[in-house]
């Protein structure tokens, strides 16, 4: 199959080098043709241009006019748990009431919630509904998921929700990628006895992950509450014997010490950062961690905002991922996410695409098939409904701006 995309008013974010990162002052600055073609081939981008050097020769399957309308790579989410058992709507009404997320938690509520929900479910009711939401994300505009574990919180109901991911991966036309996240939070009959479920995620999950060949990267909940620098630690450092490259959600409630023990371990990203401070920002400086913000979260939640501005001044990269789950964030439109760039971190429209595509892909471990209109990627794009610049795209947060989405070079 093979397809042209004539006219395009603007062709974005494109390479004819492909990076792995932007960062600092560079995610200011964003690549783009106007009046510009693309042709995909064999689900890959084969070639681009301006529509003045567009060779009459080519004959493809299908053409497409995209007058004045412009062609992005698609979102990559690199922060996700959407498959989960029940919505959660119940405790927003709590949190309307004026209960924190700690306060919600410590009754029962939160991920304790949603993992007693899980051991109910069964593998076909939970595929089925992560389906359906992949769906949903895909055509808003997003071609790559990370989806993790932490609902089930004990072996079986782990490994269930691992399991119901890799049949996504080989069902769904998504790129998905799956992150093992067992110490997500503290199951009530280890109460008291932290150190023990500490060994559980150890010694029975992980190997039995690893021997299903569940998960491509671990992650651990290191916080405030919920786990200490030193469970993650040890969890981290068994992982990796396994293969497991780490993930971290860090520093959304407190400074915990995520980031650092993130930046030691070399995670591929450390997540949340609402508490982020000088000592943190140079301790990411020059690493191979993603810094990554989940600004639906911090907006459902109503907490403070990651500084974003000063870590991109200090010249980190920056990634925006939804955190699409149930309890926190029941939302994967990555196109609000790319508005809430803008109006809460202050990023320019440049800097928020860069980091909900090429710097998000690296986030996802991505980078090399995904994240730009590069020649040789995944042609996994979309085509917007006509509008005035690229600003648009986070000014107009609350319609839908994608009009064509393109999957494996097979429009959807």
């Amino acid at each position: 199959m093979s397809i042209l995309i004539r006219n395009i008013k603007k062709l974005v974010q494109v390479e004819e080098s492909p990076r792995t990162f932007v960062a600092g002052k560079d995610m200011a600055k964003l690549n783009s043709i106007s009046e510009a073609w693309l042709s995909i081939e064999s689900g890959r981008i084969a070639a681009f241009g301006k529509m003045s050097e567009l060779d009459n020769a080519l004959t493809p399957d299908e053409v497409i006019d995209a007058s004045g309308k412009m062609v992005f790579p698609s979102f990559c989410d690199s922060h996700t748990h959407l498959v989960y058992p029940a919505s959660r709507e119940i405790e927003y009404i709590d949190k309307i009431k004026g209960l924190s997320y700690e306060e919600i938690a410590k009754r029962g509520g939160g991920i304790l919630n949603s993992a007693k929900r899980m051991q109910e479910i069964s593998e076909e009711e939970l595929f089925n509904s992560a389906y359906q939401r992949l769906n949903e994300i895909m055509y808003l505009g997003t071609g790559a998921v990370e989806i993790k574990s932490g609902y089930g919180l004990n072996l079986q109901s782990e490994l269930k929700m691992l399991r119901v991911i890799k049949k996504l991966k080989a069902s769904h036309p998504l790129t998905i990628k799956s992150t093992f996240l067992g110490a997500h939070a503290i199951p009530p009959a280890f109460k008291s006895r932290q150190s023990e479920y500490v060994d559980l995620v150890i010694n029975e999950m992980i190997p039995q992950v690893s021997a299903e060949e569940l998960a491509d990267y671990i992650d651990v909940f290191c916080d405030k509450g919920f786990f200490t620098v030193e469970d993650t630690d040890r969890i981290l450092n068994a992982g990796m014997k396994y293969g497991l490259r780490p993930k971290i959600h860090a520093n959304e409630l407190d400074y915990s010490g995520g980031i650092q023990v993130g930046v030691k371990y070399n995670a591929l990203s450390v997540d949340h950062l609402e508490f982020t401070d000088d000592k943190e920002i140079k301790s990411l400086y020059g690493t191979e961690t993603m810094p990554t913000v989940l600004p639906g979260a911090a907006f459902f939640l109503g907490m403070i905002h990651a500084p974003v501005r000063k870590m991109i001044d200090a010249g980190l990269p920056i990634a925006l991922a939804s955190d699409f789950n149930p309890g926190s964030s029941p939302s994967g439109n990555m196109q609000f996410i790319l508005s809430m760039g803008s109006i809460v971190y202050n990023m320019l429209a440049e800097e928020g695409i860069n980091a909900t595509t090429i710097n998000s892909a690296y986030a996802m471990g991505v980078s090399e098939e995904l994240g730009s209109i590069t020649v040789g990627k995944k042609a996994n794009i979309f085509i917007t409904n006509e509008i005035p610049s690229i600003e648009f795209m986070p000014y107009a947060y609350g319609s839908n701006k994608v009009e064509v989405v393109i999957i494996n070079g097979i429009k959807k």
